[in-house]
């Protein structure tokens, strides 16, 4: 009689592992790095909050937060000129009209970017408040030298 042999059984795969592990939220860093710009700032401050020891969902948090803080000051300054420019009849208008166009297909656009970065385990920061989203995000708990 034969013994039976595992020659012909299949040998069991090892599993990958995931990145970095869920922590906090439970979700894949990319798919937290994402989420943190879907609604903003509100997002922003659940994934700071949450994710504390991830760096790159913290840092993605942060610059969430920073990016909403200065489109919202942009978009002051624009209604604060808009304004200006509706006094002049027609072309202050039309130039009014296309200021705010611009500026909400540039924000659609940079609020994709940002996303597409985050989901694809980019740390892209924004030129101007690059730098004091990394050093925000790594004094308040993320890794000291998350580049």
């Amino acid at each position: 009689m034969n013994a039976p042999t595992d020659a012909g059984a299949p040998t069991p795969e090892p599993q990958p592992t995931p990145p970095a592990g869920p922590a906090g939220s439970g979700l894949p860093e990319n798919v937290a790095g994402a989420l943190c710009y879907l609604l903003g700032p509100i997002t922003g401050v659940v994934f700071f909050l949450i994710d504390r020891e991830r760096s790159f969902v913290r840092f993605h948090a942060v610059q969430a937060i920073g990016i909403t803080i200065a489109w919202v000051v942009i978009a002051i300054v624009l209604m604060i000129v808009s304004t200006v420019l509706g006094f002049v009849p027609i072309l202050g208008w039309l130039v009014s009209i296309l200021l705010n166009l611009g500026l909400a297909i540039a924000g659609f656009g940079l609020w994709m970017w940002l996303m597409y970065q985050a989901y694809s385990g980019n740390r892209w920061a924004f030129p101007i408040i690059g730098p004091h989203v990394k050093r925000i995000a790594a004094e308040t708990g993320g890794e000291a030298n998350a580049a």
